[in-house]
């Protein structure tokens, strides 16, 4: 990951906006001119300190002096194993809070995650592993710090990661296609040591090499196979003469009808506040606060290796962390604006992380269009729809976030998923039963993904209801005397306790958000909603990891009152937990949801069985949800869009004429 420190220093116009270098460099130093810290206590993460969410809405409304500007810090003191949470008022200079955390493990740092390669390959116990397996070269070790999770022979109380290795053939190669199996590693954070290794066995390392970079990649030793590199692939240009269609102030993003501020946490990565839409000259509210809340992915394998494979990758690593920068062109194609991210070093100081997001707009084919057959005069107009992105590397997985606005109103997030496998071996000619081979010896073991993301609404305003809603087919009788009637039924999810819900796909389940205090001009209650994507539950069973501790994958909405100190899914630390914290916890209250503020949870969830076209690096594959709206507007919103060109306009050109595009 490139970072590098950053020099210039932007302008802070709003209580939203995330801390820039100069506001991380001064909370480092006021909290070590307010409190002795030793070489021993280390930054976890620094980010903004969010404004109480009224105050943010009052300052937006009425103008004045802004809320304090402070920072959110996580430290941890290694000599005396404690995890720490401090708040820092930047307008006042002081530390404000200072908290001790009993009991829990922050996430892992990136100087542990590259100080784990070292200690473990210094370790003589694992030397004479890799011995036994034929490997004398060190140095060609590739070695991932695998969060611990937890295991009943571990020692308590003490801060642990599980490193997997891999062998490679030299600097570049792709050292997943040499995974070593059976080789456990435990690894001491706190002392810098190795405590533990497990050898379960030699497994032969598979032969075939796994390039995908052009110049490593030779025919014969590659599987699938590899001649050359395509020649019949035309350049595509995407060009706009006239600049794109959004301003950016700051972080303040306006495209079209569209209002939103674009921000960033070191845990969360890209964030989204006050998302709104102008309507007849009105902003009107839909999403206060957009963000994914935690991410996990459990294994399906019961070996050894793969069994400790059960990763909170937001919450025991931090995503916002992980960010690429990233490339014109590469990732992104058109007319780019990128935004930086500031993070913080384990000593505290800036680091940026350049182009980290992305925004451009893009063409989305046609969004509505009709034809009068009688007069062969056609209208249609062409949907685009405004891109929000990063992509963050997580060991061997590569995470695309993708927030959409559409010209309908229409809201969308899309998870990629790419990068490579986590493999295993198996003796040549043994094909393994929990995953599929994907070369001679080498197998990508069956493993899910699961995702949440917290959606803080405020559709119209800030109390809102949330109804399921279903199709309903009547029971033959007086109201349905031909057997064809179904209803739209709607249930209110008035409590906590009622609103844990899994999708139903045979009654088109969606869930709608509406204001009670705002209708349409048809009577009707203003609403948005949410409308399922691909999804799965887990497997995993009661007694297994992911049930201890990832009991929101479990349900599929969750919905809360809003309270500002619950953002997580799975808790603020699933690092080595044994219970499940998070959701399971913020609904025991069960709190009244009906016009309330009220917080949408929705996870959802990749199931990936393996396939050899995933080797040796997987095509991206998509999984999300979108929101619509539902008597938000008096009407279709994009009624309004010019058409794109005279021949899409009805001019009494042939149908057949029409540019509509796909």
């Amino acid at each position: 990951m490139a970072l590098h420190a950053p020099d210039v220093r932007t302008t802070t116009s709003n209580p939203l906006e995330p801390l820039d270098a100069d506001e991380l460099r001064r909370v480092s130093e006021i909290i070590r001119e307010h409190r002795d810290l030793d070489a021993q206590v280390r930054f976890v993460s620094v980010s903004l300190h969010e404004p109480p969410k009224q105050e943010v809405l009052e300052h937006d409304r009425n103008g004045g002096p802004p809320p304090e500007r402070a920072a959110f810090v996580v430290l941890y003191d290694r000599g005396r194993q404690q995890t720490i949470e401090a708040v820092v008022s930047l307008s006042g200079g002081v530390v404000s809070s200072w908290e001790v955390v009993e009991g829990v493990q922050p996430s892992v740092m990136l100087e542990e995650f590259f100080s784990t390669e070292e200690i473990t390959r210094a370790d003589p116990r694992w030397q004479e592993a890799m011995r036994k397996r034929g490997v004398t070269d060190f140095s060609l070790a590739m070695i991932d710090p695998w969060a611990a999770g937890y295991d009943l022979e571990d020692p308590q109380g003490r801060r642990l990661i599980r490193p997997l290795t891999f062998v490679r053939s030299g600097e570049d190669d792709n050292g997943y296609a040499r995974p070593v199996e059976n080789l456990i590693v435990l690894v001491d954070l706190d002392r810098m040591e190795v405590i533990d290794v497990r050898d379960h066995g030699v497994v032969p390392l598979p032969e075939k090499a796994g390039n995908y970079v052009p110049e490593l990649m030779v025919a014969g030793e590659n599987r699938p196979a590899f001649t050359s590199l395509r020649q019949d692939v035309r350049p595509i240009e995407i060009t706009q003469p006239e600049g794109p269609s959004f301003t950016v102030d700051g972080h303040a993003v306006s495209w079209q009808k569209w209002r939103l501020r674009v921000g960033y946490s070191p845990r969360e990565g890209l964030v989204l506040h006050q998302i709104g839409y102008e309507d007849r000259g009105r902003l009107r509210p839909i999403i206060y606060r957009a963000s994914l809340s935690e991410m996990y992915i459990p294994y399906a394998d019961p070996a050894p290796t793969h069994r400790i494979k059960n990763v909170f990758d937001e919450g025991e690593y931090g995503i916002g962390l992980l960010l690429n920068p990233l490339q014109l062109g590469c990732d992104c194609l058109g007319e780019i604006h990128y935004f930086d991210a500031v993070a913080n070093d384990q000593d505290g100081r800036p680091l940026t992380i350049p182009n980290a997001i992305c925004m451009h707009e893009e063409d989305f084919g046609v969004s509505w269009k009709h034809t009068d057959f009688r007069t062969e005069k056609m209208e249609v107009r062409r949907s685009r729809r405004l891109v929000i992105s990063c992509f963050a590397t997580v060991g061997n997985y590569e995470y695309g976030f993708f927030w959409y606005l559409y010209t309908d109103g229409t809201i969308q997030f899309e998870v990629k998923l790419t990068g490579v496998i986590s493999t295993g071996a198996v003796p040549p000619g043994e094909q393994p039963r929990f995953g599929n081979l994907v070369a001679p010896g080498l197998y990508g073991p069956h493993h899910q993904h699961f995702f949440n993301v917290r959606l803080d609404m405020q559709v119209d305003g800030e109390r809102n209801s949330v109804y399921e809603v279903d199709a309903a087919a009547l029971p033959p009788g007086p109201d349905n005397p031909y057997g064809n009637a179904w209803v739209a039924q709607k249930t209110l999810l008035a409590r906590e306790s009622e609103a844990q819900r899994l999708i139903d796909p045979f009654v088109a389940r969606t869930w709608y958000v509406v204001n009670p205090s705002s209708v349409n001009e048809l009577g009707q209650p203003v609403g948005y909603k949410l409308m399922p994507g691909e999804n799965v539950l887990p497997l995993q069973q009661e007694g297994s990891q992911a049930y201890s501790r990832a009991q929101f994958a479990y349900k599929h909405l969750w919905v809360t009152a809003y309270d500002a100190d619950e953002m997580y899914a799975a808790g603020k630390y699933p690092n080595q937990s044994q219970n499940a914290g998070g959701l399971p916890e913020f609904v025991r209250a069960d709190r009244f949801l009906e016009d309330q503020d009220v917080v949408l949870w929705y996870s959802f969830g990749a199931h990936h069985v393996v396939r050899p076209e995933d080797w040796p690096v997987m095509p991206a594959s998509y999984v999300g949800f979108h929101l619509k709206p539902v008597g938000f507007f008096d009407g279709n919103p994009a009624l309004d869009m010019p058409p794109s060109a005279p021949a899409c306009h009805g001019d009494g050109a042939p149908a057949g004429n029409g540019q509509a595009g796909s």
